[in-house]
């Protein structure tokens, strides 16, 4: 016999879970947090393992080994080379600090030539200038301690999530298998295994578009010859992930360093129309050859997930929150009773193909359009 719920209790209990869930994500943040990115690390990997265990016969322990090594190699060098690039950005601080003097000098003459008002104390706001830098020094450096303590938490046990749920794999499977019945054992292997080609195909290929978007960045600003062109463009590249929000961002920063190294407003102009360039042609051309429209999140959503993750989890949430949301996504579409979760979070050019408004569609009916007149004349 089954038990019909008012509709208001129904949804009283999913407030109460998402809440309930919401807490538990805070409360257990330090083993959370570090399992989040373990199984992320572990899907990327899982192709690779079952490659080395399979084509060239390495035990499953080796094969973990050696994905989990070629990943720390190159974060590794990732984080070296970002480190030494803001070490040598360090020795620009006295350049930086003349010239943003010069540029307040050129302003208040400006404002006092065009509009008659007077310039306040310079010397003053210098010093305000560096007592704030010298509070804000200060507190940088309580957190950064802080952020250095839980990020080697974080980095031994990461590793240790990872190694054990590629080599437990197969137990988890069966796990699973307790949950349902025989008969749909079928159905739940073609399920998983859908959802962990999909959620690899848009992580692997989100990677892809970072490394090429972080090429082109840095290509037009060493055309340029902004310094640190590759510290930006990669820093940059990183922030696409963001809709809308981390392309301004990635852009403003390079834009006011040349502008406070250089004192020339049509340089930090050009860094930012090399930027919007760089964007059209990741919006247009790069994400959707590359990723394709398999896992396609509307901006909007992107951004509620930005700042949910954001306020649950901090900085790794953001980094978290988009390939979460890519994973939610795959598994709404595939579970019927969460398919309309599943349409609220897609993207509505991928939902209605002929409405799509980009550079790249207006081409290909272009191309399409000419064919059609060519074959008209044929015959």
């Amino acid at each position: 016999m089954e038990i019909k719920l008012p509709p208001y209790f129904k949804y009283t209990v999913i407030l109460l879970g998402l809440t309930l869930l919401i807490l538990g994500l805070r409360t257990f943040k330090p083993i959370l947090m570090p399992l989040a990115f373990g199984l992320l690390f572990a899907l990327l990997l899982l192709p690779l393992t079952r490659d080395l265990e399979s084509k060239l016969r390495f035990p499953r322990p080796l094969a973990i080994l050696s994905g989990i090594t070629l990943v720390v190699v190159v974060l590794g060098l990732v984080a070296w080379f970002v480190s030494m690039q803001l070490v040598s950005l360090t020795s620009e601080l006295d350049t930086i600090g003349q010239n943003v003097e010069g540029l307040i000098t050129r302003g208040q003459d400006f404002m006092y030539n065009r509009f008659g008002i007077a310039a306040p104390n310079k010397s003053e706001i210098i010093q305000n200038a560096i007592g704030n830098i010298q509070d804000l020094s200060a507190t940088f450096l309580s957190s950064t301690i802080s952020m250095t303590t839980g990020a080697i938490t974080v980095l031994t046990l990461v590793p240790i999530f990872v190694f054990c749920l590629l080599y437990y794999r197969d137990h988890l499977e069966q796990f699973l298998f307790k949950f349902v019945t025989k008969d749909r054992r079928g159905g739940v292997i073609h399920t998983m295994t859908d959802i962990q080609h999909v959620v690899h195909s848009y992580i692997s290929g989100l990677m892809i578009v970072i490394v090429v978007v972080a090429l082109l960045n840095t290509a037009g600003l060493l055309i340029l010859g902004v310094k640190y062109a590759i510290f930006f463009g990669i820093f940059a590249s990183i922030l696409t992930i963001i809709p809308y929000i981390g392309i301004l961002i990635g852009a403003s920063l390079p834009a006011l360093f040349t502008l406070a190294t250089t004192g020339n407003l049509l340089d930090a102009v050009l860094v930012v129309l090399v930027f919007m360039f760089v964007q059209f042609l990741e919006g247009n051309f790069i994400t959707p050859f590359v990723v394709g429209s398999k896992v396609s999140i509307n901006p909007f959503a992107a951004i509620v997930a930005l700042l949910i993750g954001g306020e649950i989890w901090g900085a790794a949430g953001m980094v978290l929150s988009i390939p979460v949301i890519a994973m939610m996504k795959v598994i709404f579409d595939v579970y019927p009773p969460l398919q309309p979760f599943g349409y609220l979070l897609a993207d509505i050019e991928d939902l209605h193909p002929k409405k799509k408004g980009g550079i790249s569609t207006w081409l290909s009916e272009l191309v399409n359009g000419l064919g059609r007149g060519k074959k008209d004349i044929d015959r």
